[in-house]
């Protein structure tokens, strides 16, 4: 019986931390396309740079503080760390699709141009939630965690 329990409270806990993972995505999602549109103008691979960026920054705080505030603080520099470098590996998945989409297939118009990002933005999700659940946001029982003093 405690097995089924853990295993009911873990399968919560995931469900939990999707649904918010997934609010805060659609939130920085839509930042993201906002200052890519208006960025679009300098070439769409310059602006997924910065409207990344922008998002990732927004996107950090909000996971950190909502979606994963009851998981291990690991300290803030290894977490901001690691969190941008799975960014950036992310937006090496949304620019590649993006440049295969705009420079492999021509494909020049913008509402085509946003579909394609859609889509490339949603497998670039996939690898980011594994990778936050897995190395930035750890797990109390994981072994780099220390203690939050504020939490003790």
């Amino acid at each position: 019986m405690n097995f089924v329990r853990r295993l009911r409270d873990r399968w919560h806990a995931l469900i939990k931390e999707l649904t918010k993972f997934g609010i805060i995505g659609v939130v920085n999602t839509v930042l993201d396309f906002a200052v890519w549109n208006a960025l679009l103008s300098i070439g769409p691979i310059k602006a997924q740079v910065a409207s990344t960026v922008v998002s990732a920054t927004s996107s950090y705080f909000m996971n950190r503080h909502w979606t994963f505030r009851h998981r291990a603080r690991s300290g803030l520099r290894r977490e901001y760390l690691l969190f941008f470098v799975f960014n950036a590996i992310g937006l090496v998945i949304t620019a590649g699709i993006l440049a295969i989409a705009s420079y492999g297939f021509d494909v020049g118009n913008v509402a085509a141009l946003n579909v394609v990002k859609l889509f490339a933005i949603a497998i670039a999700t996939v690898f980011r939630f594994w990778a936050y659940r897995r190395w930035v946001f750890l797990h109390p029982e994981d072994t780099l965690y220390e203690p939050d003093p504020a939490r003790i």
